[in-house]
């Protein structure tokens, strides 16, 4: 095939992951509104709400046991393992959790042929430029919503978060639909800076972290919004060692982006820094991903403490990787948006 038309394969591959995670996140949503609500905490029993037994004559010993049984279950802990289970004699219930079930697994393959299609257009988009397909933000832009839903599914294998399937799939898709409409770029050569084997690994390690700082970011808003009580959410508690475990993963990698990222300017531009935007706001993003860090081991940060530390993070992270490059002149400008 020729150049031409490998950038129009990925242009429709494009178009064909952004309908894929559209049908996706339907499915996802059916999932999550019809499942079993959960509790958003456990509650322990005091003494007093414990029923004692009663014993009438010679019944004693036998009534003693029927009254064990009604009050003396453990409560304390089965947050999720106690609403997972079925009431005894719904079976209403039972089959809006099945129905709930299959419309999960239908998502779930729709996100993966929604992930094959997004890996199609960045891998016909390489082979039509001959070079690693991130040069300009159009290209980045498709490459991190890549990377976020593959965070997303990579979890999924290992931990049930299917609850966050709607949240990361209308992310996906209109972070796609932003990249197709406003950053859309034709496929060609990159400018000189860019013509370099770093742009494979400073850009790489950016775009890995960034699909997973999103994950995190998504379990930090659903943090806020979710409330007490039961929820078609999961708790809070979960919510937050998603984004903590995303976030202890990601940190890593997002400080050997910014290192890579100053030995590549200096091969570049002769200095490894030079207080550029993008060189200050990578820097920002960092510190305030290193505090939430900090506060969580050193200070004990939980809750919505750490939650709202986390989301001004991702705020930096996303002003960082978009917005420093459409508002602010610099030498990091390759967005190409007219």
């Amino acid at each position: 095939m020729s150049a031409e038309q490998l950038a129009e394969l990925s242009d429709l591959f494009v178009v064909a992951a952004v309908l894929l995670y559209v049908v996706a996140m339907v499915f996802f949503a059916i999932d999550l509104a019809f499942g079993r609500a959960r509790q958003g905490r456990a509650r322990a029993v005091r003494p007093a709400e414990v029923k004692q037994p009663v014993t009438v004559g010679a019944a004693g010993p036998e009534s003693s046991g029927e009254g064990a049984d009604v009050g003396g279950g453990p409560v304390e802990g089965a947050v999720d393992g106690a609403v997972d289970g079925a009431a005894p004699g719904a079976p209403a219930a039972a089959q809006a959790s099945g129905g709930s079930a299959k419309a999960g697994m239908v998502a779930l393959v729709l996100a993966w042929l929604g992930w094959a299609a997004n890996l199609g257009a960045i891998v016909t988009r390489g082979l039509a430029v001959d070079r690693w397909p991130w040069g300009n933000m159009y290209e980045f832009v498709v490459a991190i919503c890549f990377a976020a839903v593959t965070a997303f599914l990579g979890t999924q294998l290992r931990h049930n978060v299917r609850f966050l399937g709607g949240f990361v799939m209308v992310t996906a898709a209109l972070g796609l639909g932003l990249a197709v409409k406003v950053f859309y770029t034709a496929a060609g050569p990159v400018v000189p800076a860019l013509n370099s084997y770093w742009i494979a690994i400073h850009v790489t390690a950016a775009i890995v972290a960034s699909g997973l700082l999103t994950l995190a970011g998504v379990a930090g808003v659903l943090y806020l919004v979710r409330r007490e009580g039961e929820s078609r959410l999961p708790s809070r508690a979960d919510l937050e060692k998603v984004a903590h475990r995303a976030i202890v993963f990601a940190f890593p990698l997002w400080t050997f982006a910014v290192i890579a990222g100053a030995l590549w300017a200096d091969r570049a531009w002769g200095r490894y820094w030079g207080w550029d935007p993008k060189e200050v706001w990578s820097f920002i993003t960092w510190v305030a991903y290193a505090a939430y860090l900090h506060a969580k081991v050193t200070a004990g940060w939980r809750g919505k403490a750490a939650t709202i530390v986390q989301l001004v993070a991702f705020g930096c992270l996303l002003f960082n990787l978009i917005g420093v490059n459409i508002f602010i002149d610099g030498l990091h400008s390759y967005a190409d948006v007219d």
